[in-house]
């Protein structure tokens, strides 16, 4: 039997495909292009869309556990329902659903009320599904390369009660072993759910202090105007994604989304090792920046 992972083209599905090879599992990943599509060998591309309900139920013939990513679109939630529907009505006997940490809390943040509606669905028909919570990704600070190489400034307006942001291959590892642990059991398995998080709570004013030791030279945090940040977001995005981020910062300002002891020692326990840290990511962008 399969895995089908969708998803497959952006950054976390490209870990989740990394994380899978050579670990004895057929794979095949979902892509709209799967004739430009650039996959790890031995991964199959298979055309699909989850936006179309027909042509998933297509990929599915001979899938056994499904790696469940939909994307950050207007219709997301509709697209996951459907998704899982027709992967439930297909037989498939395992689910590893990508949802987001905080969910369950932010109940006016698009984005989050979303997939934990999908949560709810999952629990509600009692689906063979391993639930991942990811914290924002550490990787998403790559984009703020030019204002801490060329202004000195770490821009992400993230407060002061503290972020426990994951590292995208954190995500990606933890994601494929749920999927051969699934895939591999001869019937399906009950319902797990984990936080996937990083070892510290993170401030703006924090990771500032971070980058001037990463990159040797002062670096201060811009502030947390979410005015400023929701204009600026929308000259590279949809309005409605803009405003829909401006509220996830919002409830980052003022609620945090900082792991328990608990949520760190459950994914030490999956990963077999500590979950990476935003310092060492620092470093290792820092150098590679240096040598660009």
């Amino acid at each position: 039997m399969t895995i089908l992972v969708t998803g497959s083209t952006g950054t976390i599905g490209a870990q989740v495909l990394a994380h899978l090879q050579n670990r004895h599992v057929d794979v095949r990943a979902l892509t709209r292009s799967p004739e430009t599509a650039q996959f790890p060998a031995g991964v199959t591309a298979v055309r699909g869309d989850l936006a179309d309900p027909d042509s998933v139920r297509a990929a599915l013939q001979g899938v056994s556990t499904l790696f469940l990513l939909a994307p950050n679109v207007a219709d997301e939630l509709t697209q996951t329902m459907l998704t899982l529907t027709v992967a439930r009505e297909a037989g498939v006997k395992g689910v590893v659903y990508l949802s987001v940490f905080g969910g369950d809390a932010y109940a006016d943040v698009p984005h989050f009320a979303g997939k934990y509606t999908v949560e709810r669905m999952i629990e509600a028909l009692d689906l063979p599904a391993t639930i991942l919570r990811p914290a924002y990704f550490i990787q998403n600070d790559l984009r703020q390369k030019d204002g801490l190489l060329k202004g000195g400034v770490y821009g992400s307006p993230i407060g002061d009660k503290g972020i426990s942001m994951v590292d995208v291959r954190d995500i990606g590892e933890a994601a494929a072993i749920e999927l051969v642990r699934r895939e591999q059991a001869p019937t399906p398995l009950a319902r797990e759910t984990y936080a996937l998080v990083g070892p510290d709570s993170l401030t703006g004013e924090g990771i500032a202090t971070i980058w001037s030791e990463a990159l040797g030279r002062p670096i201060r945090h811009g502030g947390d105007d979410l005015v400023i940040m929701e204009q600026r977001t929308k000259t590279m995005l949809p309005a409605w994604h803009a405003l829909d981020l401006r509220l996830m910062f919002g409830r980052y300002q003022t609620e945090g989304a900082v792991a328990s002891a608990d949520d760190i020692e459950r994914l030490t326990k999956l990963l077999g090792h500590a979950p990476r840290s935003y310092a060492a990511f620092a470093r290792d962008a820092a150098a590679q920046w240096a040598k660009s």
